[in-house]
């Protein structure tokens, strides 16, 4: 990966672009890209809901620390896990490959 300053914001996608010809960069940032859309669903449905870190972490089997990991996407997520999520909040998980 290429360490290269960043001078301007502008240049953020042009950096993108050229970092992602790199397969192994590519690899992580499509690995963490995806985990991140994860978290980012869960929070907002947990907002939509009005449920508090604690009162998830009760309804799924786990700890507030855990809900705030993944919710910040430093947590993994397992199919057990993702379908005790999407039970918490009355919906069927799916899964696809595109």
């Amino acid at each position: 990966m290429n360490n290269k300053r960043i001078g301007k914001a502008t240049d953020w996608q042009d950096w993108l672009k050229e970092e992602l010809k790199n397969p192994e960069f590519k690899r992580y940032y499509d690995e963490f890209g995806k985990q991140l859309e994860i978290s980012y669903q869960l929070l907002q449905m947990r907002k939509r809901a009005k449920m508090s870190q604690g009162q998830l972490a009760k309804k799924i089997g786990t700890t507030q620390s855990n809900v705030a990991r993944m919710e910040a996407g430093n947590q993994n997520f397992t199919i057990s896990m993702l379908t005790r999520i999407a039970e918490a909040f009355g919906k069927d998980l799916n899964v696809s490959f595109g």
